[in-house]
């Protein structure tokens, strides 16, 4: 039987990748003001910010393929370290991009989760 954090986990990555590739305008609801993201080494604070950045990427429609999901409780009190590791399909490209992202998700008082820090890179080679 999977533990909670590996369910939080694997849910939370089929709902972030789900509005990513079909809803990516709504994304920003998943950060809060005090968020942090690091996207191939550019770093941005907050929702807004966070939001701007993943609508203004150079390319529109895209399909993630997800392989490997790694979760782990963090020392924050019901926070969750997700680690992912994935392809990207671009519209009308041949060859996919290997990518690697990392979420800490921490709980909000609502009972859901928001991602306090984000980090993504491209994976070449």
């Amino acid at each position: 039987m999977e533990e909670q954090t590996e369910i939080v986990g694997r849910a939370f990555v089929d709902h972030y990748y789900n509005l990513f590739d079909n809803d990516r305008s709504s994304i920003g609801t998943l950060y809060q003001p005090s968020s942090m993201f690091s996207f191939e080494g550019q770093k941005l604070l907050g929702n807004e910010d966070i939001s701007a950045k993943l609508n203004a990427l150079p390319f529109g429609q895209c399909r993630h393929v997800i392989s490997t999901i790694d979760s782990q409780p963090s020392s924050f009190a019901g926070g969750i370290i997700v680690f992912v590791s994935g392809s990207i399909q671009l519209l009308g490209e041949d060859h996919p991009l290997r990518f690697s992202q990392m979420f800490h998700l921490i709980p909000t008082v609502e009972g859901s989760f928001f991602v306090q820090n984000d980090i993504f890179r491209l994976n070449y080679g």
